[in-house]
């Protein structure tokens, strides 16, 4: 069903199935899949290419140019794969050149107000919860969560089943299974999670003697990886490895030897709340 408040350029293709609610505009490049539903003012625009079963909420804005400067303009792209959900005034940006692509994957979850920028890769069953600010070239792995009101820093890696606290930010390179916490912070492991997924509980044990090497072993990365590799052979394990060593922007420390403040003394506005 289309409602009759909705403008659709003829050259846009639709699946039959597609449900279009009041006010949506969709132009000229997009194509949507089967069963999809679009609700109410959604803008979707540029060479966007959305699959099946894919929700979009009231003023989401989708496909639009990214907001970079080296942007000189043309048809540049976004995928977007299954099942996805975009809730109220979430904005996703197409890619810079035509060469790339904005990817979103499938069953990810984009809360209200969230923003992914230009060139970003989103996996498979990726949270950004409200508010979250993910900028250009950004890739977030599969069944990673950005809390609300993050802020991640372009061309960041963030790894599979990571979770980013509320109100965290980073310019640093998340490892897979860890919590980051403040400013390029981890404190430790995403245990809810990983049970959540179904990991053995013997890869969590090891996945945790791996993270003391690494991040409280007060050696450096290089040395720290290289012991580990003699000690750790477990899937997840190589997988925390192979991300650390491959890390071109350095990864997060750990809050506990790194990041600890010092005491603030106490005002007339603490002791009264």
């Amino acid at each position: 069903m289309i409602h009759a408040t909705a403008i659709i350029h003829p050259k846009a293709r639709l699946d039959s199935s597609v449900q279009v609610g009041p006010y949506a505009v969709i132009d000229e490049e997009v194509e949507i899949g089967p069963g999809c539903i679009i609700g109410p003012y959604v803008y979707l625009t540029g060479l966007t290419s959305i699959g099946a079963g894919n929700r979009f909420f009231a003023g989401a804005v989708i496909g639009e140019e990214p907001q970079d400067l080296k942007f000189k303009g043309g048809s540049t792209r976004l995928r977007i794969g299954d099942n996805n959900i975009f809730r109220e005034h979430v904005t996703v940006h197409r890619s810079n050149n035509s060469e790339q692509a904005t990817v979103i994957g499938s069953n990810c979850f984009l809360m209200h107000n969230s923003h992914v920028a230009h060139d970003v890769v989103l996996g498979t069953d990726v949270i950004v919860a409200s508010g979250a600010l993910l900028a250009g070239h950004v890739e977030v792995a599969d069944r990673a969560l950005v809390s609300g009101n993050c802020l991640v820093h372009q061309f960041v890696h963030i790894g599979t089943l990571a979770l980013m606290r509320g109100g965290s930010a980073i310019s640093k390179d998340l490892p897979p299974y860890t919590i980051a916490r403040g400013e390029n912070g981890i404190c430790g492991l995403n245990l809810v999670g990983l049970r959540r997924a179904g990991m053995p509980s013997g890869d969590q044990v090891e996945l945790s003697r791996l993270y003391r090497a690494l991040f409280r072993s007060g050696l450096n990365m290089s040395n720290a990886l290289a012991e580990a590799r003699e000690k750790f052979s477990s899937e997840p394990a190589k997988v925390m490895m192979d991300f650390v060593a491959s890390s071109k922007r350095g990864v997060c420390f750990d809050v506990s030897v790194r990041g600890k403040k010092k005491p603030q003394p106490r005002t007339d506005t603490d002791a009264h709340g």
